[in-house]
């Protein structure tokens, strides 16, 4: 490889970087559940065509949003250890390039999601762009330390999105996983933010560790996933499901909870990790017992 090929490498592998890879893909199979889930039995050959058209576009536009948040972001992350590798933050992508791709990832994504599957499901994806992008990053996150709670109604859209692409509209169904995803998402951002409290202090942003402390955030965890514990029950409640996915949801629901209520008694950085590490695998396990009972079932 010459140095100009592998420069051109190296350039891709930073705007790659910028789509926060691993976020998107959480988002992405949060969504395809949702195409799945609005889908009853097996799925024809041009329902499977629509899901992957889907996929495509929504994973394009939130890449963009993740784009974007790493643009507005980047003094912020320069300060943070878990952020600080960005390219934005490094200065190895300028302002401009990074801009000039959302952009393109959002107009390319967009334009897929209207022409090829429909325009609610176009609308409602670009509406969780600026919901996450410019409300939740510009707006909240700097001005309250409740924006994780407020800005989480966009990270919760995927299955919305998934299932509009699917069924064109939006059924109760699609609100109920909304809502487990919404109500998940402090009690997971914030054992995150327990352990990393020093750098969202250096950062200056409100989160709830650096406004109300330790324990006070140890609190909200635990309340947060008994809340949590009963919107997980509703899809066996409203028939979406049947025992296997109650099973699932509440070994799954117990689980965090026991994290949760351990980090309360008594803090420590490894378990905070340990909570957070947990509540990844309580949400993809929880969609995915929603898949297999969905076929088995």
């Amino acid at each position: 490889m010459t140095p100009l090929d592998s420069s051109s490498t190296s350039t891709w592998r930073q705007f790659y970087a910028l789509t926060k890879p691993r976020v998107v893909q959480l988002i992405v199979f949060c969504a395809l559940i949702g195409m799945v889930l609005a889908v009853p039995g097996a799925p024809s050959a041009l329902e499977i065509r629509l899901a992957l058209i889907a996929c495509a576009g929504i994973w394009l536009v939130a890449g963009a949003a993740a784009a974007f948040n790493c643009v507005v972001e980047k003094t912020i992350d320069a300060k943070m250890k878990r952020t600080a590798w960005r390219p934005t933050a490094k200065g190895e992508l300028s302002d401009r390039q990074a801009l000039a791709f959302s952009a393109v990832l959002c107009s390319v994504g967009s334009a897929i999601l209207y022409w090829t599957v429909n325009p609610l499901t176009m609308w409602l994806t670009f509406a969780t762009f600026v919901g996450y992008a410019v409300i939740y990053t510009v707006i909240l996150k700097p001005l309250t330390p409740q924006n994780i709670v407020i800005g989480g109604a966009s990270g919760a859209m995927p299955p919305v999105l998934g299932w509009a692409a699917m069924a064109g509209d939006v059924g109760p169904e699609a609100l109920i996983l909304f809502l487990i995803i919404f109500l998940w998402t402090p009690p997971h951002f914030w054992a995150l933010a327990l352990y990393r409290v020093e750098d969202y202090r250096k950062s200056g942003l409100p989160m709830l560790p650096v406004t109300h402390g330790n324990e006070f955030t140890r609190l909200q965890v635990l309340l947060y996933t008994f809340v949590l514990m009963a919107a997980c029950l509703m899809p066996f409640v409203y028939g979406m499901s049947s025992w296997l996915y109650l099973s699932a949801a509440l070994v799954l629901s117990f689980g965090f909870i026991a994290y949760a209520w351990a980090l309360w008694r008594e803090y420590s950085d490894a378990l905070a990790r340990k909570t957070f590490r947990f509540s990844l695998i309580h949400l993809s396990a929880l969609f995915a017992a929603l898949l297999v009972d969905h076929y088995l079932f």
